[in-house]
């Protein structure tokens, strides 16, 4: 499996696994079978329109195929890049630039299945020798599929180790979200790691205007540091 860099949007590099083709092709294969079986439920229902004229048969058929045609876009769209075959798989569709995939970039690679699945399987074998395990349609849409079962421990999560006796000092924190504390996170271990100073100094400044404060103690790291583990200590305390 290859190994898949996003650069984010406040350029942070982030590591991901590339899915290979047996993940995702045990999803499309889950995601098959869920549509034959609305297929199968559906040919046995359709007995109750047969003395209706014929347009009138067809209009109905057309209407009730729409799940099956739209399924993976609709529902890549609803689930944040995931149907139920790649939530199962715990694989799912992302941005190579480091943004959410909008709703275009979910049409781009739906449309491309026609070439990639249904021409000769062709995207499987492009997948096998793309740098970035990536379709056609990936490719048109820049995006990727990544693993979500990598192993994580408690440095790649917003979690923060707090001793018992620990006291908050920013309670307006409360005002973050979890994603919010997420990229805080990322870009904070990332930053110190490098010793970007420039980018302490940006995302401190943006934690000060988003809650509401200034930062009254420490440096960049410290304040930093402080934002998440308060953050940790209110939400947990919820």
């Amino acid at each position: 499996m290859s190994e898949l860099q996003i650069n984010t949007t406040q350029n942070v590099k982030i590591n991901f696994t590339a899915s290979g083709v047996g993940e995702r092709l045990m999803a499309f294969i889950i995601d098959m079978i869920l549509k034959i079986g609305y297929i199968t439920i559906l040919n046995m229902s359709l007995g109750v329109f047969q003395d209706m004229d014929q347009w009138s048969q067809i209009g109905i058929n057309t209407l009730l195929g729409l799940p099956v045609v739209f399924y993976t876009l609709v529902l890549e769209a609803l689930m944040e890049g995931q149907t139920f075959g790649k939530k199962i798989m715990k694989i799912k569709v992302v941005k190579i630039d480091g943004y959410q995939a909008s709703l275009a970039d979910y049409v781009v690679r739906w449309f491309f299945r026609i070439v990639d699945i249904y021409i000769f399987g062709m995207g499987f074998f492009v997948i096998l020798f793309s740098k970035r395990s990536q379709r056609l349609g990936d490719m048109a849409a820049g995006t990727s599929v990544i693993l979500l079962k990598d192993k994580v421990d408690i440095s790649h999560t917003i979690l923060e180790h707090l001793d018992d006796d620990y006291k908050p000092t920013y309670p307006t924190v409360i005002k973050l979200s979890d994603n919010d504390a997420r990229i805080i996170k990322d870009t904070f271990t990332a930053a110190k790691s490098a010793n970007d100073y420039q980018t302490l100094i940006k995302l401190r400044n943006k934690i000060t205007e988003v809650i509401g404060v200034k930062a009254v103690n420490g440096n960049d790291i410290q304040f930093i540091d402080t934002i998440l583990k308060d953050y940790n200590y209110y939400t947990q305390s919820m």
